[in-house]
């Protein structure tokens, strides 16, 4: 469904809209150029409101879990212990919140709106790819464990998923360099962190169980 209301929609700009138009929409907004040519100045505010509404609904999940990802990092010693520690009061992980309000500022002063959607998309991209791929893992490392919830398909659809995820993330290193690298490389920089991170929690792990026999 989602797939076919992707393909509509680009029927639908397509219908209105010349190549060489869409292409000189600034910041890659198509469906306020669309509804433009439609509807006229009105149309872009129109669309632009839902453009907001969309943002905003969206934002909403990323926050409550981006945060809780730096907590869970934290707690297992992969980060700063200030992360790990929750508000008296709110029961969140208000330190993790802080950082990441820090740290989307930062972002949204940096570029465009398109530009940091291209930077999302790609990396989000690649960990998609990491957790489907990690079925296969899982499968051989744990062939025996329950497993409540399987994937549709196994193994065909999980890699064929792979592969256009893959596919798409190869394209917007060709065609998007500018946006696409730098966010490779910002993600690129999370190994060296991971690596000074992980020996002292794997050190920690190891310690508990003879704390826990004496």
């Amino acid at each position: 469904m989602v797939i076919l209301l992707y393909l509509l929609t680009n029927f639908a700009y397509l219908s209105v809209l010349t190549v060489p138009q869409i292409q000189k929409v600034p910041d890659d907004i198509v469906g306020a150029a669309f509804i433009q040519a439609l509807l006229g100045s009105g149309g872009q505010v129109l669309i632009a409101i839902i453009i907001l509404v969309s943002a905003f609904g969206c934002l909403n999940g990323l926050v409550l879990t981006g945060a809780r990802v730096y907590y869970a990092m934290a707690k297992d010693g992969l980060f700063f212990k200030k992360l790990a520690v929750l508000g008296e009061k709110s029961n969140t992980p208000e330190n993790s919140l802080y950082l990441q309000c820090l740290w989307s500022s930062l972002l949204v002063m940096s570029g465009s709106y398109s530009q940091l959607l291209e930077y999302e998309i790609f990396a989000a991209l690649l960990f998609y790819i990491f957790v489907i791929a990690g079925i296969f893992v899982f499968r051989k490392k744990y062939p025996d464990i329950p497993r409540p919830y399987k994937a549709l398909g196994y193994p065909v659809i999980p890699v064929i998923y792979c592969l256009l995820a893959a596919t798409v993330a190869i394209n917007l290193l060709i065609y998007r360099p500018n946006t696409t690298w730098p966010g490779l490389l910002i993600i690129m920089t999370g190994l060296p962190v991971y690596l000074f991170w992980k020996k002292p929690a794997k050190a920690k792990l190891e310690q508990e169980p003879s704390a826990v026999n004496e």
